[in-house]
C-alpha cells in the first residue's frame, strides 16, 4: 500500500497535489521498471479517475495538477500550451549566478521516435531570479570552497526538463541533477549532507480555473529534505513556511 499523497488543492473538476520527489506522475516507456506512479496512487486515494494536466520530471517535487474527468484534462492542458499559466520553481544551484536573468535558447526533444540526424530546435524560455547565495569551505575540485545559489525560477514555456537544461547552459547546473549536473558537486552533496534527490521544486501555479472562471494559486511546501539542504548550506532563507 502506497502512502497517500499530499492534496493540497481540490474541488468538484480538479484536484492537486504535492508530489514528492521520486515519483513518476504515470506510466512511462522511459521508466518502465518503476511500478508506481503518481495518476494512480491519487486514482486509488480518491476513488475516482484522475488525468494529468501536464507533467513534472521523477526527480522533480512540487504542484502537479489533475483534471477529475477528460474534458477538463483537456481544458487545463490547452491553457498550459497556451502559455496561460505562471509557473514558479525553487532550485539550488551550483555558483553564485547573476542577481536574475532570461535564458532565451531553443532545445532540441531529448526523447523522439524520429530517426532524422536533423531534429527541430523548439523555442525556450526561462526567468531565473537569485534568492541568496552561499560559499561552503568545502573544496570541490579544482576550488578550494563550493558556491551555490538559491533561485527562483520561472519557465514560459514548457519543454522536456526545461529548467535544468536552461541552467546547465548557463553554467549553473541544479545540484542533483545527474543527467544534466556537476558530478563533482552531486557526490559532495551526497557524502556531506547525505541528500540523495534533485534540488528542484516546483513552488507554485497560477491560472484561470476553466470552470469556476477565478483566479487560483496553488501551492507546495518544501518537504523536509530541501528544507534541512537549505539550512544545512547557510542560506539565509526566512521564507520556508
Amino acid at each position: 500500500m502506497s502512502h497517500p499523497l499530499d492534496i493540497i488543492y481540490q474541488d468538484d473538476y480538479l484536484v492537486a497535489i504535492n508530489k514528492p520527489s521520486g515519483l513518476l506522475v504515470h506510466k512511462s516507456d522511459i521508466d518502465k521498471y518503476e511500478e508506481k506512479n503518481a495518476m494512480e496512487i491519487l486514482r486509488d486515494q480518491l476513488g475516482k479517475w484522475v488525468y494529468p494536466a501536464h507533467r513534472l520530471d521523477k526527480p522533480t517535487s512540487g504542484v502537479l495538477l489533475f483534471g477529475l474527468d477528460k474534458q477538463i484534462a483537456k481544458n487545463l492542458t490547452e491553457i498550459f500550451t497556451n502559455r496561460q499559466v505562471k509557473k514558479n520553481y525553487l532550485a539550488i544551484v551550483r555558483g553564485h549566478t547573476p542577481t536574475e536573468g532570461v535564458i532565451d535558447y531553443p532545445l532540441p526533444p531529448l526523447f523522439t521516435k524520429k530517426k532524422s540526424t536533423t531534429v527541430q530546435k523548439q523555442s525556450a524560455v526561462t526567468f531565473y531570479k537569485r534568492l541568496y547565495t552561499t560559499e561552503l569551505p568545502i573544496p570541490v575540485r579544482p576550488y578550494p570552497t563550493s558556491r551555490y545559489s538559491l533561485v527562483q525560477v520561472s519557465p514560459e514555456t514548457g519543454r522536456t526538463r526545461q529548467i535544468r537544461r536552461h541552467m546547465k547552459h548557463i553554467f549553473h547546473p541544479i545540484v542533483g541533477d545527474t543527467a544534466h549536473g556537476d558530478g563533482k558537486h552531486n557526490q559532495m552533496v551526497r557524502e556531506k549532507f547525505n541528500c540523495h534527490r534533485l534540488l528542484l521544486h516546483a513552488s507554485s501555479l497560477k491560472f484561470i480555473h476553466p470552470v469556476l472562471d477565478t483566479e487560483i494559486t496553488l501551492k507546495a511546501p518544501l518537504d523536509k529534505d530541501f528544507k534541512t539542504i537549505i539550512n544545512q548550506m547557510d542560506f539565509e532563507y526566512n521564507l520556508l513556511g
